[in-house]
């Protein structure tokens, strides 16, 4: 199974110029819990998440009118459509992250991958196991060791 085959197709992204409320807004109204931030030709720049949201922003006292751009966490750990499903679980679990933008070549977002599309992988297609979903949730879950900070919901790559 690829990654353009679970995707979440063309996600609402926003702009690093844009503001928390944006952001929040289109969780909101799209009814998820991350926005990949992309610049003026659509590629991906940052990504941010209702926890960057309340950690980054409401926890440290700032508006609701600051930018993304404070907010992100810059670039992102990114996948390809053609990339197998396995390799993006792979990559979600080593970086503990619950979502990975899927961009084209140029990375430009295609659409996301979450802990919930691979769940839902599970019911239409038998070589995703319930094993392995409980595998990916677990070590995303994992908490960071005694010294060791938890990694950034993404951290700056691209690979596909």
């Amino acid at each position: 199974m690829r990654a353009r085959d679970i995707m979440t197709r063309e996600p609402e992204c926003c702009r690093p110029d844009q503001t928390a409320g944006d952001a929040a807004r289109v969780m909101r109204d799209r009814d998820c819990g991350c926005v990949p931030i992309v610049d003026d030709a659509g590629s991906v720049v940052g990504i941010v998440t209702d926890r960057d949201l309340a950690v980054r922003g409401i926890a440290t006292g700032k508006e609701s009118t600051t930018k993304l751009n404070d907010l992100m966490t810059p670039a992102a750990t990114c996948c390809g459509p053609d990339d197998d499903l396995r390799d993006v679980e792979q990559k979600m679990a080593e970086l503990q992250v619950r979502r990975i933008p899927i961009v084209d070549a140029s990375g430009r977002c295609l659409g996301i991958i979450s802990q919930a599309d691979i769940a839902r992988a599970s019911a239409t297609d038998s070589t995703v196991t319930e094993q392995e979903i409980a595998l990916v949730v677990e070590k995303i879950s994992q908490p960071p060791s005694k010294g060791r900070s938890r990694a950034p919901e993404t951290e700056v790559t691209q690979q596909f």
